[in-house]
């Protein structure tokens, strides 16, 4: 997914599309991903990883191989934004699910570690991807892309189960009698029920407040620090930090969250968030925007890898793909509002300033939010009192 910054220049080069219109694409496949993560997670539920990993990946893999014969711009809506857009819904939603069902003790620290694979693809393949394009043009590097996609992921998914009591086990830290695996979803929330709860829309609310700075920051950090007189090619390693924070983040606040509670981890990743984007108003210097990169990348993408956690805390295992898609889905919506905003109060103020202000603004709300977050039993004994 991170990729298509470095192909978007040689695109632009050979067609002379507008950027608007080429970047779109990416628009497209986004918002796509995100809320056919609702879907990708309730098949996920129902049916299992493997399935649905399968079909991603063929989806995904596809979608490169033939962007690489695109000739026309709506060839890369279909090819990019809606094929790889449903590939890339399995990225997030499912595996994280699939996770949570496989560990009761330590479900954070595993949560984190699987999760920062995403941390891992923004560092290393941007790079192998501009090698490949500067050795064998765009559209060979997008077919390698999506042979490579195919193998790889449609390979791996053939190694995934729903839960560990499809082979006779319970999930790590359960019940490890032989036979009895117990059912860890019996007193799950149904996805109706779910749905009917403030906690979840709470949780899509405080899901945009993280991901709206997050988006707004990839987009314009590196312009930005042009702005302020920053070689590009230096201000791009920011890119880098967000990553390496980024992975170390959701390693260990998800860790963290097994010892001092998911709400706990929320405040403090917010915290975190909040305390970079009101640094980064008086960065000035690249050494300062590198600080800022890296706490931010450690808080905003940290707090991705708890969402899963707090979402099972609060409603169980047997719906936890279709809700986590549900919130994945809110989160997309300050996703997509997160660049356009900021671009908005620059054209308004010739200044991020105050863009990064509302960063910050957000990363309290989020805080406030996550303070008000209360536990759904309360629900489940009126309910049952009823």
């Amino acid at each position: 997914l991170y990729s298509f910054g470095v192909f978007f220049s040689p695109i632009l080069t050979e067609f002379g599309w507008t950027r608007a219109q080429t970047s779109a694409a990416y628009s497209f496949c986004i918002i796509l991903s995100a809320f056919l993560s609702i879907l990708v997670g309730r098949l996920t539920d129902r049916f299992g990883p493997r399935l649905v990993m399968t079909a991603c990946g063929l989806s995904l893999g596809l979608g490169y191989v033939l962007t690489s014969w695109i000739t026309a711009i709506w060839h890369l809506y279909i090819f990019y934004g809606l094929l790889i857009g449903f590939g890339m819904s399995g990225a997030y939603v499912p595996l994280l699910a699939t996770v949570s069902r496989w560990f009761i003790k330590r479900r954070g620290i595993m949560t984190g570690i699987s999760s920062a694979g995403g941390g891992v693809g923004a560092i290393i393949i941007p790079p192998i991807v501009g090698w490949l394009i500067y050795n064998y043009q765009w559209r060979t590097s997008y077919m390698i892309m999506g042979i490579v996609a195919l193998l790889l992921i449609i390979m791996s998914a053939q190694l995934l189960k729903r839960d560990p009591a499809q082979i006779g086990l319970a999930p790590y830290g359960g019940n490890t009698e032989k036979n009895d695996t117990g059912n860890p979803e019996a007193d799950s929330y149904s996805l109706t029920e779910s749905m009917h709860t403030w906690q979840l829309w709470v949780l899509c609310a405080i899901f945009a407040c993280n991901l709206l700075p997050l988006s707004a920051m990839v987009v314009h950090i590196v312009v930005h620090a042009i702005g302020l007189g920053i070689l590009e090619s230096s201000g791009v390693k920011i890119i880098a930090f967000i990553g390496a924070g980024g992975i170390i983040g959701r390693i260990i606040l998800a860790g963290a969250a097994d010892r001092i509670g998911n709400k706990t981890a929320i405040i403090i990743g917010f915290s975190l968030m909040m305390f970079s984007m009101l640094w980064v108003t008086i960065s000035r210097e690249l050494w300062m925007l590198f600080i800022f990169g890296f706490v931010f990348g450690f808080s905003s993408q940290g707090l991705i890898s708890v969402m899963p956690l707090v979402i099972s805390e609060l409603f169980g295992l047997g719906s936890l793909g279709a809700l986590l898609g549900i919130v994945n889905a809110g989160g997309a919506i300050g996703e997509a509002t997160g660049p356009i905003l900021t671009g908005w109060i620059f054209d308004i103020t010739t200044s991020y300033h105050w863009a990064f202000i509302c960063c910050a603004v957000l990363s309290f709300i989020g805080i406030i939010l996550t303070i008000l977050l209360r536990s759904t039993n309360g629900l489940r004994l009126k309910k049952e009192e009823s």
